[in-house]
Protein backbone atom coordinates (compact mmCIF):
# COMPACT_ATOMS: atom_id res chain seq x y z
CA UNK A 1 0.00 0.00 0.00
CA UNK A 2 1.27 3.31 -0.99
CA UNK A 3 1.10 6.59 1.49
CA UNK A 4 1.68 9.64 0.01
CA UNK A 5 0.93 12.87 2.34
CA UNK A 6 -2.31 13.05 3.47
CA UNK A 7 -4.10 10.23 1.16
CA UNK A 8 -3.71 6.70 1.26
CA UNK A 9 -3.73 4.10 -2.09
CA UNK A 10 -4.31 1.11 -2.10
CA UNK A 11 -6.43 1.14 -5.69
CA UNK A 12 -4.17 -1.83 -7.21
CA UNK A 13 -4.97 -4.50 -4.65
CA UNK A 14 -7.75 -6.29 -5.74
CA UNK A 15 -6.24 -6.34 -9.28
CA UNK A 16 -3.00 -8.01 -7.78
CA UNK A 17 -4.47 -10.58 -5.92
CA UNK A 18 -7.60 -10.98 -9.22
CA UNK A 19 -4.25 -13.10 -11.16
CA UNK A 20 -4.07 -15.40 -8.68
CA UNK A 21 -4.75 -19.37 -8.95
CA UNK A 22 -7.02 -20.97 -7.15
CA UNK A 23 -10.40 -22.93 -7.71
CA UNK A 24 -12.48 -19.96 -6.97
CA UNK A 25 -10.44 -17.64 -9.21
CA UNK A 26 -10.44 -20.55 -11.98
CA UNK A 27 -14.43 -20.59 -12.14
CA UNK A 28 -16.49 -19.12 -14.81
CA UNK A 29 -16.94 -15.41 -14.57
CA UNK A 30 -20.22 -15.25 -15.60
CA UNK A 31 -21.37 -17.61 -13.07
CA UNK A 32 -19.33 -15.91 -10.10
CA UNK A 33 -21.73 -12.66 -11.20
CA UNK A 34 -24.52 -14.57 -11.67
CA UNK A 35 -24.14 -16.11 -8.15
CA UNK A 36 -23.34 -12.95 -6.19
CA UNK A 37 -26.66 -10.83 -8.01
CA UNK A 38 -28.57 -13.97 -6.78
CA UNK A 39 -27.15 -13.74 -3.74
CA UNK A 40 -27.32 -9.35 -3.38
CA UNK A 41 -30.98 -10.24 -4.16
CA UNK A 42 -31.35 -12.83 -1.30
CA UNK A 43 -29.88 -9.76 1.14
CA UNK A 44 -32.11 -7.57 0.04
CA UNK A 45 -35.13 -9.04 0.41
CA UNK A 46 -35.31 -10.01 4.01
CA UNK A 47 -38.39 -7.65 5.94
CA UNK A 48 -36.41 -4.47 7.21
CA UNK A 49 -35.84 -5.41 10.69
CA UNK A 50 -34.55 -9.03 9.72
CA UNK A 51 -30.63 -9.66 11.84
CA UNK A 52 -30.80 -13.23 12.55
CA UNK A 53 -31.90 -14.48 9.54
CA UNK A 54 -29.09 -12.97 7.42
CA UNK A 55 -26.17 -14.33 9.58
CA UNK A 56 -26.19 -17.45 7.66
CA UNK A 57 -25.06 -15.74 4.36
CA UNK A 58 -21.69 -14.42 5.77
CA UNK A 59 -20.89 -18.26 4.81
CA UNK A 60 -20.57 -17.05 0.99
CA UNK A 61 -18.22 -14.73 1.51
CA UNK A 62 -16.26 -16.37 4.22
CA UNK A 63 -15.83 -19.48 1.83
CA UNK A 64 -15.12 -17.72 -1.40
CA UNK A 65 -11.84 -15.84 0.36
CA UNK A 66 -10.76 -19.00 2.03
CA UNK A 67 -11.03 -20.94 -1.24
CA UNK A 68 -9.74 -17.88 -2.82
CA UNK A 69 -6.52 -17.15 -0.43
CA UNK A 70 -7.96 -13.44 -0.12
CA UNK A 71 -6.91 -12.06 3.27
CA UNK A 72 -9.91 -11.23 5.74
CA UNK A 73 -8.48 -8.62 6.56
CA UNK A 74 -7.96 -6.97 3.26
CA UNK A 75 -11.75 -7.28 3.10
CA UNK A 76 -12.82 -6.10 6.35
CA UNK A 77 -10.46 -3.12 5.75
CA UNK A 78 -12.52 -2.46 2.22
CA UNK A 79 -15.45 -2.95 4.50
CA UNK A 80 -14.82 -0.20 7.22
CA UNK A 81 -13.46 2.57 4.71
CA UNK A 82 -16.60 2.51 2.75
CA UNK A 83 -19.07 2.05 6.27
CA UNK A 84 -19.76 5.64 6.52
CA UNK A 85 -22.40 5.32 3.56
CA UNK A 86 -24.32 2.81 5.44
CA UNK A 87 -23.85 4.36 8.58
CA UNK A 88 -25.10 7.82 7.50
CA UNK A 89 -28.30 5.91 6.05
CA UNK A 90 -29.30 4.24 9.01
CA UNK A 91 -28.20 6.34 11.95
CA UNK A 92 -31.21 7.78 12.72
CA UNK A 93 -33.69 5.15 12.67
CA UNK A 94 -33.26 4.18 16.27
CA UNK A 95 -34.94 8.37 16.81
CA UNK A 96 -37.34 7.32 14.00
CA UNK A 97 -38.40 3.75 15.20
CA UNK A 98 -39.20 3.86 19.36
CA UNK A 99 -41.41 0.52 19.15
CA UNK A 100 -39.80 -1.72 21.58
CA UNK A 101 -40.08 -5.39 19.48
CA UNK A 102 -38.17 -6.90 21.69
CA UNK A 103 -36.30 -7.50 24.77
CA UNK A 104 -32.78 -9.26 25.30
CA UNK A 105 -31.64 -9.68 29.20
CA UNK A 106 -34.62 -7.67 30.71
CA UNK A 107 -33.35 -4.69 28.30
CA UNK A 108 -36.23 -3.62 25.76
CA UNK A 109 -34.54 -2.77 21.96
CA UNK A 110 -36.77 -0.97 19.66
CA UNK A 111 -37.40 -1.11 16.05
CA UNK A 112 -35.53 1.61 15.07
CA UNK A 113 -32.36 -0.69 16.31
CA UNK A 114 -32.87 -3.65 14.61
CA UNK A 115 -33.27 -2.02 11.10
CA UNK A 116 -30.18 -0.05 12.40
CA UNK A 117 -28.50 -3.53 12.57
CA UNK A 118 -29.99 -5.13 9.66
CA UNK A 119 -28.95 -2.40 7.40
CA UNK A 120 -25.48 -2.75 8.66
CA UNK A 121 -25.00 -6.16 8.00
CA UNK A 122 -26.85 -6.00 4.70
CA UNK A 123 -23.90 -3.59 3.59
CA UNK A 124 -21.14 -5.36 5.51
CA UNK A 125 -22.50 -9.08 3.64
CA UNK A 126 -23.01 -7.04 0.11
CA UNK A 127 -19.73 -5.25 0.06
CA UNK A 128 -17.83 -8.17 1.31
CA UNK A 129 -19.27 -9.85 -1.49
CA UNK A 130 -18.78 -7.20 -3.82
CA UNK A 131 -14.54 -7.57 -2.95
CA UNK A 132 -14.37 -11.08 -2.79
CA UNK A 133 -16.14 -11.03 -6.41
CA UNK A 134 -13.45 -8.62 -7.98
CA UNK A 135 -10.56 -10.38 -6.25
CA UNK A 136 -11.20 -13.29 -7.74
CA UNK A 137 -12.62 -12.20 -11.08
CA UNK A 138 -10.91 -8.55 -11.78
CA UNK A 139 -12.32 -5.77 -12.60
CA UNK A 140 -11.55 -6.38 -16.75
CA UNK A 141 -13.60 -10.15 -15.66
CA UNK A 142 -16.65 -9.04 -14.83
CA UNK A 143 -17.03 -6.60 -17.49
CA UNK A 144 -16.01 -9.38 -19.82
CA UNK A 145 -19.03 -11.45 -18.49
CA UNK A 146 -21.28 -8.75 -18.26
CA UNK A 147 -20.98 -8.27 -21.85
CA UNK A 148 -21.15 -11.65 -22.46
CA UNK A 149 -24.45 -11.72 -20.40
CA UNK A 150 -26.07 -9.26 -22.88
CA UNK A 151 -25.16 -6.04 -21.44
CA UNK A 152 -24.57 -2.43 -23.87
CA UNK A 153 -20.96 -2.89 -25.60
CA UNK A 154 -21.04 1.19 -24.66
CA UNK A 155 -21.47 0.65 -20.97
CA UNK A 156 -19.13 -2.03 -20.49
CA UNK A 157 -16.72 -0.52 -22.43
CA UNK A 158 -17.15 3.26 -20.36
CA UNK A 159 -16.67 0.70 -17.38
CA UNK A 160 -13.76 -0.68 -18.47
CA UNK A 161 -12.37 3.11 -19.27
CA UNK A 162 -13.57 4.46 -15.89
CA UNK A 163 -11.67 1.74 -13.66
CA UNK A 164 -8.45 2.03 -15.99
CA UNK A 165 -8.17 5.46 -16.02
CA UNK A 166 -8.86 5.36 -12.22
CA UNK A 167 -4.61 4.65 -11.66
CA UNK A 168 -3.85 7.15 -14.12
CA UNK A 169 -5.92 9.59 -11.72
CA UNK A 170 -3.81 8.31 -8.64
CA UNK A 171 -0.53 8.26 -10.27
CA UNK A 172 -1.63 12.23 -11.16
CA UNK A 173 -2.28 13.15 -8.04
CA UNK A 174 0.80 11.59 -6.18
CA UNK A 175 2.80 13.36 -8.48
CA UNK A 176 0.87 16.90 -7.52
CA UNK A 177 1.20 15.90 -3.73
CA UNK A 178 4.82 15.27 -3.47
CA UNK A 179 5.44 18.38 -5.74
CA UNK A 180 3.30 20.21 -2.88
CA UNK A 181 5.37 18.42 0.19
CA UNK A 182 8.62 19.77 -1.35
CA UNK A 183 7.35 23.25 -2.24
CA UNK A 184 5.82 23.41 1.13
CA UNK A 185 9.63 23.68 3.00
CA UNK A 186 8.19 21.22 6.03
CA UNK A 187 4.42 23.53 6.24
CA UNK A 188 2.77 20.78 4.89
CA UNK A 189 2.83 18.46 7.78
CA UNK A 190 -0.71 20.12 8.40
CA UNK A 191 -3.44 19.28 6.73
CA UNK A 192 -3.95 22.16 3.88
CA UNK A 193 -6.67 24.91 3.66
CA UNK A 194 -9.17 25.01 1.52
CA UNK A 195 -7.37 27.29 -0.55
CA UNK A 196 -5.07 25.09 -1.13
CA UNK A 197 -7.26 22.00 -1.97
CA UNK A 198 -9.16 23.98 -4.64
CA UNK A 199 -6.01 25.04 -6.51
CA UNK A 200 -4.65 21.17 -6.42
CA UNK A 201 -8.18 19.96 -7.77
CA UNK A 202 -8.37 22.84 -10.61
CA UNK A 203 -4.87 22.12 -11.63
CA UNK A 204 -5.76 17.96 -11.77
CA UNK A 205 -8.75 18.61 -13.58
CA UNK A 206 -6.32 20.58 -16.39
CA UNK A 207 -4.16 17.97 -16.53
CA UNK A 208 -6.28 14.55 -16.29
CA UNK A 209 -7.99 16.99 -19.25
CA UNK A 210 -5.16 17.15 -21.45
CA UNK A 211 -3.98 13.96 -20.84
CA UNK A 212 -7.89 12.22 -22.26
CA UNK A 213 -7.49 14.24 -25.34
CA UNK A 214 -3.74 12.39 -25.74
CA UNK A 215 -4.93 9.07 -25.11
CA UNK A 216 -8.28 9.40 -27.35
CA UNK A 217 -5.96 10.13 -29.98
CA UNK A 218 -3.97 7.94 -29.94
CA UNK A 219 -6.05 5.26 -29.58
CA UNK A 220 -8.11 6.63 -32.48
CA UNK A 221 -4.70 6.64 -34.28
CA UNK A 222 -4.29 2.55 -33.79
CA UNK A 223 -7.80 1.96 -34.58
CA UNK A 224 -10.18 1.88 -31.52
CA UNK A 225 -13.40 1.33 -32.52
CA UNK A 226 -15.23 2.03 -30.05
CA UNK A 227 -15.33 -2.12 -28.54
CA UNK A 228 -12.48 -3.56 -26.19
CA UNK A 229 -11.45 -7.18 -27.47
CA UNK A 230 -9.77 -9.94 -25.61
CA UNK A 231 -8.06 -13.12 -26.45
CA UNK A 232 -9.44 -15.25 -24.43
CA UNK A 233 -12.80 -17.16 -24.73
CA UNK A 234 -14.18 -18.58 -21.54
CA UNK A 235 -15.95 -21.78 -21.90
CA UNK A 236 -18.74 -22.94 -19.09
CA UNK A 237 -17.61 -26.20 -17.90
CA UNK A 238 -19.30 -28.53 -15.50
CA UNK A 239 -17.84 -27.36 -11.95
CA UNK A 240 -19.35 -23.80 -13.18
CA UNK A 241 -22.94 -25.02 -13.32
CA UNK A 242 -22.38 -27.43 -10.44
CA UNK A 243 -21.13 -24.45 -8.15
CA UNK A 244 -24.17 -22.22 -9.52
CA UNK A 245 -26.75 -24.45 -8.53
CA UNK A 246 -25.54 -25.23 -5.46
CA UNK A 247 -24.60 -21.80 -4.26
CA UNK A 248 -28.26 -20.42 -5.17
CA UNK A 249 -29.69 -23.33 -3.73
CA UNK A 250 -28.06 -23.07 -0.92
CA UNK A 251 -29.24 -18.51 -1.21
CA UNK A 252 -33.04 -19.85 -1.41
CA UNK A 253 -32.94 -22.79 1.79
CA UNK A 254 -31.57 -19.59 3.91
CA UNK A 255 -33.67 -17.07 2.50
CA UNK A 256 -36.94 -19.36 3.17
CA UNK A 257 -35.27 -20.67 6.70
CA UNK A 258 -34.45 -18.79 9.79
CA UNK A 259 -31.30 -21.15 10.10
CA UNK A 260 -29.72 -19.18 13.07
CA UNK A 261 -33.10 -19.40 14.98
CA UNK A 262 -33.24 -23.09 14.08
CA UNK A 263 -29.59 -23.61 15.22
CA UNK A 264 -30.12 -21.23 18.18
CA UNK A 265 -33.55 -23.42 19.43
CA UNK A 266 -31.46 -26.60 18.74
CA UNK A 267 -28.67 -25.67 21.09
CA UNK A 268 -31.06 -24.60 23.67
CA UNK A 269 -32.70 -28.23 23.74
CA UNK A 270 -29.56 -29.93 24.26
CA UNK A 271 -28.06 -27.47 26.99
CA UNK A 272 -31.74 -28.25 28.70
CA UNK A 273 -31.43 -31.54 27.81
CA UNK A 274 -27.97 -32.13 29.83
CA UNK A 275 -29.08 -30.23 32.37
CA UNK A 276 -31.62 -32.76 33.67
Amino acid sequence: MTKTGYFNFDITALDRLSCAESPAHRLDARVKLLVAVAFIVCVVSFPKREVSGLTPFFLYPVMMAAVGGIPFGLVTRKVIVVSPFALMVGAFNPFFDTTPVMHVGGVAISGGWLSFASIMVRFALTVSTAVVLISTTSFNGVCRALERLGAPVAFTTQLLFLYRYLFVLGDESRRMLRAFEARSFGEGSSTPGMKTVSHLIGALFLRTASRAGRIHAAMTARGFDGEMRTLREDKLKLADALFAVAAISGFAVMRTVNIATLVGQLVGQMVAGGAR
